[in-house]
């Protein structure tokens, strides 16, 4: 699609994928906020579900573009080292942006963010971590940003950014009002670079160092 063309066909296709990559994710967010943050610690089992789950939704996904025509080329990250060097200044800047909005929240409260009991409790192996933190920067970004924030451009920058930005924020909800306030700043980053620069790879690097990180500490 020429990029400033509106096509209603290309907006229903990016409904379908976001559903199809996002819609669960987000039925077992909303779940965790109805339930009050069940804290379920992440294990090497509940790691390599989460990896699975991905890579068969990005295959359909990915099979319901190509039916439709659409140019995947477009869609896979291309490593580089200048990329690379760009994805740990887009961490840093997600960071500082990330600490900026979840400053008015309490450091001491659970209630308001439970993500730090889930990874306080985790019982996890480097092997896991390492392969669902770069499949799930891969899936996320990709699906995100190269297809769902891109696609919709047409219809206005402010749009297609916090489109993407909803999306994000809903299925990390599970994280608790800091968390998804920390994810909303950390994506509002992400998203105003590519959309300026139409690069993957240093969302996806970035992404990935996130996750090791997050796992990590």
């Amino acid at each position: 699609m020429t990029r400033g063309v509106k096509d209603n066909g290309v907006l229903v296709d990016a409904f379908v994928v976001t559903a199809v990559c996002f819609g669960w994710f987000i039925l077992l967010s909303l779940h965790a906020v109805s339930a009050g943050f069940p804290t379920h610690p992440f294990t090497d089992t509940s790691l390599l579900g989460i990896l699975i789950t991905e890579l068969a939704l990005a295959t359909a996904a990915l099979g319901y573009l190509y039916v439709r025509g659409h140019d995947l080329a477009s869609l896979v990250p291309r490593p580089s080292r200048n990329g690379t060097l760009a994805g740990i200044g887009l961490l840093v800047a997600g960071y500082l942006a990330s600490w900026v909005v979840t400053w008015p929240f309490p450091a001491d409260s659970p209630s308001a963010q439970p993500v730090e009991e889930l990874l306080a409790e985790a019982r996890i192996s480097l092997l896991p971590v390492l392969g669902v933190s770069l499949v799930n920067g891969v899936y996320e970004e990709v699906f995100l940003l190269g297809h769902l924030q891109k696609t919709l451009e047409p219809w206005g920058a402010s749009f297609a950014l916090g489109s993407a930005l909803l999306v994000r924020v809903l299925y990390h909800l599970y994280q608790g009002p800091a968390g998804a306030v920390s994810v909303l700043g950390l994506g509002l980053v992400f998203g105003l670079f590519y959309m300026r620069t139409k690069q993957l790879w240093p969302l996806v690097f970035a992404h990935f160092l996130a996750d090791v990180y997050g796992f990590a500490t």
